[in-house]
């Protein structure tokens, strides 16, 4: 129960300050998937020397030391929860994402080199691959016996697939495929696992059949590379050598010279080639299959976001702990000087982005969720889940770009919230920092991903959209009245009812309370629809003025970036409210409303000009907002300590003897 406490300083007097039951509220945290946690954190703790061994291993020896612990995280059935049962596996992808996600807590190159060997090779063979895939390689792969590769990147090509230059031309003389590399621009780059540990490799190529010289677009193969650790015939691999981070992973290129591989190495799910060379497919258009194909591979992406999520966690919980202890000047009772977190700058600086790792979690949360029941359902990306399916890639493309990113921002801020401390290696910010730093580029860099997520607003997630690049969206969105393209999208049906909510009617922005959900809510869907339909209305104002599609695109791209992100900004506020809304009235409730009301008014606070910039919000109400900022972080603070417990991170993954004390 909640006790009466003295009120802050410029509080409303009565504020009954809550408890927070640490234990209460981890298991909240936790899910559904609670006990598939704690087995991660159990294999994290017992590995816990890794993390210092990143730092005394030399690079040769640190990669061994990787790949065993991740053969020892195998056979803990941890790494293959999201495979069939009959092959060994656990048969439940929402497992399979929290059991990756949790493992964010500790060594990054772990978890990457998991990622690659369960996540992209096995993924690509188990939902790229047909059943004579699954018998012959799944097995063996979800128990680190077959050590595989992802080759998707090239030097030449990285988020533009469509266009890689790695061929497999179809041989039916000998019922082979062909692999080769025509160019330098055309090796496999930075591909995970290839340096040294990879016997065999997912490549994607552009496959050609005798019939048509054409490309048939990307398709996935099993390409052999090594046995018993030598090279194959025609194949030739060269290190990435050192990196910013990650340097457990073996990085490596791959050039194959003529490499001949069976026609059965085709992961043919969607498409397939006779013995005498007829392409066959039940997806005519080859762009539609093209995206259905990269559609399936959608878990990484979800389990990247998750990652960084929970890597944010180790450091917001080191440096809130370290900033309860550390003490600083003498400010308001000398002689004795100040904790840390008692002032305001470092609660400013500390609490909101707890309150907006709170708040990524519970959207992560909705994200795995789909995931899980999108993947586990008996649908077909080409029957009527289809819609649903383009839906979850879009908000698990905006998901992972606001999650990676403020892995990137907190981990900064904490880094410097702790001082000359914090750039100590024993503290975990410089291996946070440098392990984390792709994330935002690997699996769909961010960018790149918002412009997905703009495209399925502006064509509302239609199927017959779905196979449209960036120009022919840009054809499509021009060729209705910007209105139509309003009226398509959900975010207009939620505005419309504002007034149906909120008191004030067309001042709702002004009469409103701040702390109401509905007008948080309504503040960030009226900037996306706002934003949405300016892009919309330059769009078509680019084409009339006679712009080509491509200039006109290029010219809004800032814009279209802003609309995806008041798009995701919206869904991951609306999932803290919704898990606040669930939660049965009591401490643990209020604690969460704290937080949630904090990223709430400091996301508005944020992108406060804008919101001025358009009559949302006057100078006294955008004053009022700071004010109540400031009053939040004020009653969090007593709170903070047990809100970072509460994150379940394991002790031994915070190591930082000298900040976090214990």
């Amino acid at each position: 129960m909640a006790t009466e406490t003295v009120a802050p300083a410029g509080e409303t007097p009565g504020y009954v300050q809550p408890t927070v039951d640490v234990p209460v509220l981890q298991r909240l945290l936790d899910g559904r998937y609670a006990e598939v946690r704690e087995l991660v954190r159990t294999n994290l703790a017992a590995n816990a020397s890794i993390l210092e061994e990143a730092e005394t291993l030399d690079r040769a020896a640190f990669r061994e030391r990787v790949k065993e612990v991740v053969v020892e995280l195998a056979a803990t059935g941890q790494t293959g929860m999201g495979f069939p049962e009959e092959y060994g596996g656990g048969g439940d992808i929402g497992a399979s994402v929290a059991a990756f996600e949790t493992l964010g807590f500790g060594d990054l190159s772990v978890l990457v080199k998991v990622g690659v060997q369960f996540g992209l090779f096995g993924g690509a063979i188990l939902q790229l691959g047909t059943k004579a895939h699954h018998d012959a390689y799944l097995r063996d792969l979800i128990t680190g016996r077959l050590m595989g590769c992802f080759a998707m990147s090239e030097s030449g090509h990285g988020s533009n697939v469509q266009r890689l230059g790695t061929v497999a031309t179809y041989d039916p003389t000998t019922e082979e495929f062909v692999v080769h590399t025509p160019d330098d621009s055309a090796r496999k780059d930075y591909i995970g696992n290839a340096a040294e540990h990879a016997e065999v490799g997912i490549v994607f190529a552009q496959l050609v059949t005798g019939d048509d010289p054409k490309s048939r677009g990307v398709h996935a193969f099993v390409v052999p590379l090594r046995r018993d650790g030598a090279l194959l015939p025609g194949i030739r691999i060269e290190d990435d050598g050192a990196k910013m981070g990650l340097n457990g992973v073996d990085n490596g290129r791959i050039w194959f010279h003529r490499v001949r591989i069976p026609r059965a190495n085709l992961l043919n799910q969607f498409a397939d080639v006779t013995v005498d060379g007829t392409y066959t497919s039940k997806i005519a258009n080859p762009d539609r299959r093209f995206f259905t194909m990269l559609g399936t591979l959608v878990q990484g992406r979800v389990c990247v976001g998750g990652a960084a999520i929970n890597a944010s966690k180790v450091a917001i919980a080191i440096a809130v702990k370290y900033a309860a202890r550390r003490r600083q000047f003498e400010a308001s009772a000398p002689p004795a000087e100040d904790l840390l977190l008692d002032y305001g700058l470092h609660q400013r600086r500390l609490l909101p982005l707890l309150a907006r790792t709170y708040a990524l979690h519970f959207a992560q949360e909705v994200v795995a969720g789909d995931l899980h029941e999108v993947f586990s359902g008996a649908g077909h990306p080409e029957g009527e889940d289809a819609q649903t399916r383009r839906e979850l890639e879009a908000r698990a493309a905006g998901t992972k770009a606001l999650g990676t990113w403020h892995a990137t921002e907190t981990i900064q801020e904490c880094r410097e919230a702790c001082g000359g401390a914090g750039y100590l290696a024993v503290n975990r910010f410089a291996a946070l920092k440098a392990d984390t730093d792709v994330f935002t580029t690997f699996e769909g860099d961010n960018h790149v991903l918002l412009q997905l997520v703009a495209k399925g607003l502006l064509t509302d997630y239609a199927s017959e959209f779905s196979d449209l690049d960036q120009f022919g969206m840009v054809r499509f969105v021009t060729g209705l009245a910007v209105e139509t393209v309003i009226e398509r999208t959900s975010v207009h049906k939620l505005v419309t009812r504002i007034k149906d909510v909120l008191p004030g009617g067309d001042r709702w922005d002004q009469e409103a309370g701040l702390f109401d959900p509905d007008y948080q809510l309504a503040m960030l869907r009226f900037r996306e629809e706002h934003v949405l339909a300016g892009v919309a209305r330059r769009l078509k104002r680019g084409i009339d003025d006679g712009l080509n599609p491509g200039e006109v695109f290029s010219r809004v791209q800032d814009h279209v970036i802003h609309a995806a992100s008041a798009h995701v900004e919206r869904l991951v506020l609306e999932a803290f409210v919704a898990k606040v809304a669930a939660v049965e009235p009591g401490d643990t409730r209020v604690a969460l409303g704290l937080l949630c009301d904090l990223h709430a008014l400091a996301t508005i606070e944020a992108d406060r000009a804008w919101f001025m910039e358009h009559g949302r919000l006057s100078v006294a109400r955008s004053k009022a907002i700071s004010r109540e900022v400031n009053a939040l972080c004020r009653k969090l603070r007593p709170l903070a300590v047990d809100l970072v417990d509460a994150l379940g991170v394991p002790p031994e993954m915070l190591r930082s003897p000298d900040l976090v004390g214990g």
